[in-house]
């Protein structure tokens, strides 16, 4: 069936209208994008997508470049929920350094740790491990943890401390034969 002059002109008109549309909303998409991305690196509230992963973290990342540790953690521990496998990583990477940061601060710059930073560095440790569970690819993650492994004390070896039951050490024993 053969389509009229004014049937194929109002059916383009239709689709040009749709496109002029769909035009101006990435347009306006596109300079909300802009206003986002300036606010993100200033450290300012973003004023659209507030409720957005990437502004979460922004939020989280600029509490803790303020000092303000523990707001941070909580606000990056709650993104641990939502994201992708990189994002996740990118949170564990996040939530190592402030460990790391704070464990500094009571610690000192010394190559060794006083007894009240082990937690921190520890935690700090575990946190880098994770982010290269999710992204074995981070290789921020993989030089601060190395950091991390030359400033924590050696663990002690199975049954040796101060435990009252310090168990048993079998390391002459092959592992896999009978």
């Amino acid at each position: 069936m053969a389509l009229s002059a004014k049937k194929l002109t109002a059916t383009l008109l239709v689709v040009a209208a749709a496109s002029a549309a769909g035009a101006a909303w990435e347009a306006y998409r596109i300079h909300q994008i802009e206003n986002f991305n300036r606010a993100v690196v200033k450290g300012k509230t973003p004023i659209t997508d507030t409720q957005s992963f990437e502004a979460k973290f922004s939020t989280a990342y600029w509490l803790a470049k303020g000092g303000r540790y523990q707001d941070s953690t909580l606000l990056f521990l709650q993104l641990l929920e939502h994201g992708t496998p990189q994002q996740k990583s990118a949170v564990q990477y996040n939530l190592g350094n402030i460990f790391f940061l704070r464990g500094l601060i009571i610690n000192g710059r010394d190559m060794t740790v006083r007894n009240e930073a082990v937690y921190l560095f520890t935690q700090a440790k575990t946190a880098y491990i994770q982010s290269l569970k999710l992204d074995n690819s981070f290789w921020d993650a993989r030089h601060n943890l190395d950091r991390i492994l030359m400033m924590l004390p050696d663990e002690p070896s199975p049954g040796v401390g101060d435990s009252d039951s310090p168990g048993l050490i079998m390391g002459n024993i092959p592992v896999g034969l009978p």
